[in-house]
């Protein structure tokens, strides 16, 4: 398509590929609009089928049961996230000449659809682990300088919903994914950060070069600001390589000391040297590293490129304190559930590759870490050689825990290991116990699973609150 407007959707034929939620949310987007529009699914369940009758009594066909076959005459694409750029639907797509593109870039295109009320600007996050917190402290921060805002994409709510809905925001903190970016093409943020980046999705961008390529699409044609982490050079590559608009900075975020238009740590601050007056002299304090919760050392990254993001949007600085200060995580990510017999037991549930683990790992010391799960792919050799050193012991758990006992033998043979060969709905308890077991006063128990869940649970949420019940049966044994 192209960036630009699209002039009219008035009997535009338009197939929507998924009966997810974003699928859904574009489907009656664009049947509002006069589209003519049909969705593709392979499910036939009930569910499938409640989730039709819903669709067609708004005008919109669904066909169940086959999501390889382009419905004839479709002039467009929509696609949900998951949906792999090789899937038959597409390549038929591709052989038609018909493009392909996501929610993501049909919320763009829509932002200027309400003729009562001026676009608000998007303020952008990716990055391979810390999306969905950044996005969050973002939008606490907009919210404490009086800016009316939604966190927004693939946090949970549908970014459609919000540019087409009855509130009117000043700006939106918005969060997209790799597989959101790469069927987003004419995406221009005001400003947009790239956390970190690190191996993940690579079964579904077919290579790193190809997964770094999308998640550097989030810098195309910024206005003002280019976020980046001075210790990823990689995300500061995808700065240099970025179209952007002219005057549009390099920002930087650093967890020492910054240097000129970058953000930073010094002496227990939060500091900006990026924009203040004479930023070759001055520094300006946001916040304490006290203000951020919690405050591990990739979170504390996190809250700088937040406030990165909200400075570029001209928020003072006590607004970013006050934002920190208000903001509380989602679950399972680095939460403290109790302390039992002087050991601390910490839920990272949503630690599910290698770079979070690895992350969640540097906050604590001496750890006993429970890990295993779904390796998508992963290796586990360089974690192990980074976090070694950490490690009090370590409990496996599901499918692919072998893998980190070979790389656990490999680099770290004196950290005592627990294998648990078991998958059913006692593993997590019986895991807990053995950590208690392996720990001593003073140590945290971790869990980081450096997996995904799917292979034991529903999802990393379920897998955290198995954690969190087996740590209060412990501690309900122990009184």
């Amino acid at each position: 398509m192209g960036s630009g407007q699209v002039t009219s959707w008035q009997g535009k034929n338009i197939t929507v590929a998924g009966l997810g939620v974003s699928g859904i949310s574009a489907a009656r987007a664009l049947a509002g609009l006069g589209a003519s529009v049909t969705v593709v699914d392979g499910g036939d369940s009930e569910g499938h089928r409640a989730k039709a009758a819903e669709l067609a009594g708004l005008g919109v066909s669904v066909r169940l049961g086959d999501a390889a076959t382009l419905p004839e005459g479709t002039g467009l694409v929509v696609t949900s996230p998951g949906w792999k750029p090789d899937s038959p639907l597409f390549r038929a797509a591709a052989e038609a000449g018909v493009d392909v593109v996501g929610d993501v870039e049909i919320a763009w295109l829509l932002r200027d659809s309400r003729p009562d009320r001026k676009a608000a600007p998007w303020l952008a996050v990716t990055g391979t682990n810390g999306k969905t917190t950044t996005t969050q402290m973002l939008a606490s921060i907009l919210r404490a300088a009086g800016l009316k805002t939604a966190a927004v994409g693939n946090i949970g709510t549908p970014i459609i919903d919000v540019v087409l809905g009855d509130e009117e925001y000043d700006v939106l903190a918005v969060e997209l994914s790799s597989y959101q970016l790469h069927w987003a093409p004419s995406v221009r943020a005001h400003s947009a950060a790239v956390l970190n980046l690190a191996p993940d999705h690579l079964d579904w961008h077919g290579s790193m070069e190809a997964y770094a390529a999308d998640k550097g699409r989030i810098y195309e044609g910024n206005t003002i600001a280019c976020v980046y982490n001075v210790a990823d050079p990689a995300t500061e590559r995808l700065v240099e390589e970025a179209d952007v608009e002219e005057g549009c900075r390099a920002i930087g975020f650093t967890l020492g000391a910054p240097g000129p238009s970058m953000l930073g740590v010094v002496d227990g601050i939060l500091v900006d040297r990026a924009f203040v007056e004479n930023r070759q002299r001055n520094a300006q304090e946001l916040a304490e590293v006290a203000d951020v919760n919690p405050p591990a050392p990739h979170n504390i990254a996190n809250a700088l490129a937040a406030a990165a993001l909200a400075r570029a949007f001209g928020v003072p600085p006590r607004a970013v304190r006050d934002g920190l200060r208000d903001f509380r995580p989602d679950a399972h990510r680095v939460a403290r559930v109790d302390e039992v017999g002087g050991v601390v037991y910490v839920d990272d549930s949503k630690a599910t590759n290698t770079h979070a683990a690895e992350a969640s790992l540097a906050a604590f010391e001496p750890v006993v870490w429970i890990a295993g799960g779904l390796a998508k792919g992963a290796t586990f050799d360089e974690l192990v050689q980074k976090s070694g050193k950490r490690l009090r012991g370590a409990v496996l758990i599901g499918a692919d825990r072998a893998l980190i006992a070979e790389a656990l033998a490999r680099h770290a043979p004196e950290v005592p290991v627990v294998d648990l060969d078991r998958t059913d709905t006692g593993a997590m308890l019986a895991a807990v116990r053995e950590a208690a077991r392996l720990a001593e006063p003073g140590d945290t128990v971790l869990l980081a699973p450096a997996c995904a869940s799917m292979d034991m649970f529903a999802n990393y949420n379920e897998r955290g609150d198995a954690f969190a019940d087996a740590v209060r049966e412990l501690a309900a044994g122990s009184a």
